[in-house]
C-alpha cells in the first residue's frame, strides 16, 4: 500500500470510528463578577471524583466511559489521579485572588475523558479532551456557598499524530496541556483571567 493510500485509509477510518465532526466547547453560563472575586482568597481546593464515574482501560480509539486517563500509572486509582490533576490546575487558576475573605473551591468532576495512547498515535488532527465539572465557591469560615454551583465544560482539541509527537519532544504531555487549559478556565470563571469561552468542531467524542 502506498503512503498516500495508507493516509487516506487511516483518515477514513478515523472519521468512521469517531463519528465525524462534532461540536465541543469550553463554557460556563455565569462568571463570578470580578468586583466580587477580588475580595476572596482561596485557601483550599476540594475536588470530588465520584466512584460512580465509570473508568475504562480499553485499548481503543474511543472508549465509552466517564474517565479515560492513561499518563499516570495503571496501578493507581484513576479517580484519585484525576482529582490531583484538577486540584493542582484549580489552585493555579485561582492564584490571582488575594482578597481578605478566605474561601475554598468545591469542584465535582462529572467527566474526564482524555485520549488513549492508541488514539494519540494512530489519529491525525483528531480527538478531544473532554473535562466537565461542577464548581462552587464556599466561605471557609461559615461554609456558606457564595457562588454557584456552576456547570463548567472545559473541552479542548487534543493533539495527535505528528503534532503530539512534536509536543512531547518539547516536553509537553497530555497532563500539561489539560492542566493549563483547566487553569485558564478556572481563572476565567473566577474573573481573574481572559474569557476563554468558545466552541470548536473536531472529530472526537
Amino acid at each position: 500500500m502506498t503512503l498516500s493510500r495508507r493516509t487516506l485509509v487511516l483518515s477514513t477510518l478515523s472519521l468512521t470510528l469517531l463519528g465525524g465532526c462534532t461540536s465541543f466547547r469550553t463554557w460556563y453560563q455565569d462568571p463570578v463578577p470580578a468586583d466580587v472575586s477580588r475580595g476572596w482568597r482561596v485557601v483550599d481546593v476540594r475536588v470530588s471524583v465520584p466512584q460512580s464515574l465509570v473508568v475504562s482501560e480499553e485499548k481503543s480509539l474511543m472508549p465509552k466511559a466517564d474517565i479515560v486517563w492513561r499518563e499516570d500509572p495503571a496501578t493507581g486509582d484513576r479517580h484519585d489521579q484525576v482529582a490531583v490533576i484538577v486540584r493542582n490546575a484549580a489552585k493555579k487558576g485561582a492564584a490571582g485572588l488575594h482578597g481578605s475573605r478566605p474561601v475554598y473551591l468545591d469542584l465535582t468532576v462529572t467527566r474526564f475523558h482524555a485520549l488513549t495512547f492508541e488514539a494519540e498515535t494512530r489519529l491525525s488532527s483528531s480527538g478531544v479532551h473532554n473535562i466537565d465539572f461542577i464548581a462552587q465557591v464556599v466561605d471557609a469560615r461559615s461554609g456558606q456557598v457564595l457562588f454557584g454551583p456552576e456547570k463548567i465544560e472545559a473541552a479542548l482539541p487534543a493533539l495527535s499524530g505528528a503534532q503530539m509527537r512534536a509536543a512531547r519532544d518539547r516536553g509537553e504531555t497530555q497532563k500539561s496541556q489539560i492542566s493549563a487549559h483547566l487553569s485558564r478556565t478556572i481563572a476565567s470563571w473566577l474573573g481573574v483571567g481572559p474569557d476563554v469561552r468558545g466552541g470548536f468542531t473536531r472529530n472526537g467524542i
